[in-house]
């Protein structure tokens, strides 16, 4: 059995600029931003995420999928709505953050194939600048059957690089060292180590200091897999797609913001599941490209595309349940 397991950044998936829903203080902040986002535009939008999501993994659609920048689980609804794929039971978690742009972090999962998880199970952390801005979501997912595996997913947004790339990285390491703290606690709850997968846009690049210095995530396997590490160190698996001169986001050239890492315990096959290896890798079907890049839907208050989908690339990992 195998499980596809992907990350996608959705751009700004608003909810309709009348949301009854919306905190006076988000509808302020978005007053500008939402202008002419109406019912037309955002079902545009969700018919052109879908149609990608459902093209994942050979046409089957993700057996799980983390996803960042969506205002509330009712645009989730919508977006798992339009799904619609047969033999599919797909469910939320969703964490509502006080993004000052209120942008968060979900996944989509199958039910048929993951538990429901807890309430206990679910965490998440903000990472504060002067205002809540970015989070991390921790999901402990189970499969199902009576040979379950544990999996833990831990999706990330971190904070972004606008105004100054090295005035905002303190903040990104911030978030580093809550993810590396986190992966220490792990094994301490469950008394041993389980198999984890990190996902996200971190808004840095696999040799930045918060990945490489706090994040601990690694270019060379035998590290992470050796049992003398005395810290939770991670496998990055962009690596080697990023010495191709590739990547998931482009702004003046390809940058590899978005990125898959994963454990020991996922490399060793000593918990039930296994990453299959060369299985990591970037969807980058021409419906997502224009121009050799990232197509952006956009929004009515700056420029609209509505064949567009994201200005991020989704990215995909198979792991096997030994």
């Amino acid at each position: 059995m195998e499980y596809f397991v992907a990350w996608w950044n959705l751009e700004n998936l608003f909810d309709l600029s009348t949301a009854p829903e919306r905190p006076e203080w988000l509808q302020k902040k978005l007053a500008r931003e939402l202008v002419g986002w109406n019912a037309a535009v955002l079902d545009a939008k969700l018919d052109r995420l879908a149609a990608v999501i459902r093209r994942l993994n050979d046409d089957a659609g993700p057996d799980l999928l983390g996803v960042c920048e969506v205002e509330n689980r009712r645009v989730l609804e919508k977006l798992l709505a339009r799904l619609d794929l047969p033999g599919r039971e797909y469910a939320i978690v969703h964490s509502d953050t006080r993004d000052q742009r209120g942008i968060d972090v979900a996944f989509i999962y199958d039910a048929r194939l993951f538990r429901k998880p807890r309430r206990s199970h679910v965490f998440n952390h903000v990472v504060l600048k002067r205002n809540a801005t970015r989070d991390i979501v921790q999901v402990n997912f189970k499969t199902r059957g009576s040979d379950s595996r544990d999996l833990v997913a831990i999706g990330n947004h971190w904070p972004s690089k606008l105004g100054s790339p090295l005035g905002s990285e303190p903040y990104r390491m911030m978030a580093a060292e809550t993810l590396s703290y986190w992966l220490e606690r792990i094994p301490a709850r469950y008394g041993r180590e389980v198999p984890i997968v990190v996902l996200g846009d971190f808004n840095d690049e696999p040799f930045n200091r918060s990945i490489t210095d706090y994040a601990l995530g690694m270019k060379d396997s035998s590290k992470v897999r050796s049992k003398r590490a005395s810290r939770p160190l991670l496998l990055n698996l962009m690596w080697e797609m990023q010495e191709d001169g590739v990547g998931t986001h482009y702004y003046d050239d390809w940058a590899m913001l978005d990125q898959i890492m994963v454990n020991r315990a996922l490399l060793r096959n000593e918990a039930g599941l296994q990453l299959v290896p060369g299985s990591c890798g970037i969807f980058r079907e021409a419906e997502l490209l224009k121009r050799g890049k990232p197509r952006r839907f956009g929004r009515p208050s700056k420029k609209l595309d509505r064949e567009g989908c994201s200005d991020h690339l989704p990215i995909f990992v198979r792991v096997r349940k030994t």
